[in-house]
C-alpha cells in the first residue's frame, strides 16, 4: 500500500482524510493477498460534507495514509460511519469469518518490517457487541476492537471515538507517543459475502 502524507489541521485537531476525487485518485488501493477482488471505493457528498463509499463483494483492499499523530496532544480518534449492508452470521475472530463491513487501522512501527508493526483495528461489527475485542486470527500484533455494531445501528450514521494512546497500552502494553500510519478497509474475502459501507469525518482530537 502506497501511503501519502497528510497535513495538520490545527494544534488540537488533525483531519486524516478529505474524501475528494483528487485524494482518491492519488491513493494506491492495495488488494489483500489471496483476495479475489478489490474493494470498490468512491466519494460522495451529503449535508455533513464528503464521504467515502466502500463496496466489497468477495473482496479486500485498503486505503492508507502515512501519518505522524502526536498522541500526547491528540490521542482521540473520531470516526463517523454507516453500514448499509452488513455481514450477519460470520465468526469474526476466526480466519474463515475475519471480515468487517468497516475497519479503521491505527499503526505503530515497532520494527524494521511491516510484519513487526503493532496495530489496533477499530471495527464496525456485524455480529459482536460494542466493547468486544480479540487478537486477529492472522497475527497477535493486530487487535480487533468493536466500536459499533449493526445489531443496533444498521444503515444509520453513527459517530464514535476512542483513546488510541490508552488502547495501545491496554492491548499491546506499549507507551505510544506518536502514530505512524492509518488505513481504512472494508473486506469480505473470507466470507465471500457483500457489504456496503460509508466513512466520513475521520480525525484526531484532544478530547
Amino acid at each position: 500500500m502506497i501511503l501519502s502524507l497528510i497535513s495538520f489541521s490545527s494544534a488540537d485537531e488533525v483531519k486524516v482524510f478529505e474524501f475528494t476525487k483528487l485524494e482518491l485518485s492519488e491513493l494506491d488501493v492495495r488488494k489483500v493477498r489471496g483476495a479475489d477482488n478489490k474493494t470498490f471505493y468512491s466519494v460522495g457528498t451529503n449535508e455533513n460534507g464528503n464521504f467515502l463509499k466502500a463496496v466489497a463483494e468477495n473482496a479486500a483492499s485498503g486505503l492508507g495514509k502515512k501519518i505522524k499523530i502526536d498522541l500526547n496532544k491528540t490521542p482521540i480518534i473520531n470516526i463517523t460511519w454507516k453500514v448499509e449492508k452488513d455481514l450477519p452470521g460470520i465468526k469474526e475472530n476466526t480466519k474463515k469469518g475475519h471480515d468487517f463491513a468497516a475497519r479503521v487501522f491505527v499503526i505503530k512501527k515497532t520494527g524494521a518490517t511491516p510484519l513487526s508493526n503493532r496495530a489496533i483495528n477499530y471495527v464496525f461489527s456485524s455480529n459482536n457487541e460494542v466493547g468486544f475485542n480479540s487478537a486477529s486470527p492472522y497475527t497477535k500484533k493486530s487487535i480487533d476492537n468493536v466500536l459499533s455494531s449493526t445489531k443496533y445501528n444498521l444503515n444509520k450514521w453513527i459517530t464514535v471515538k476512542a483513546n488510541v494512546k490508552d488502547d495501545f497500552k491496554k492491548f499491546h502494553d506499549l507507551d505510544v507517543n506518536q502514530l505512524d500510519g492509518l488505513a481504512i478497509m472494508s473486506d469480505t474475502d473470507n466470507s465471500k459475502m457483500k457489504t456496503v459501507t460509508y466513512y466520513q469525518n475521520i480525525y484526531f482530537s484532544a478530547d
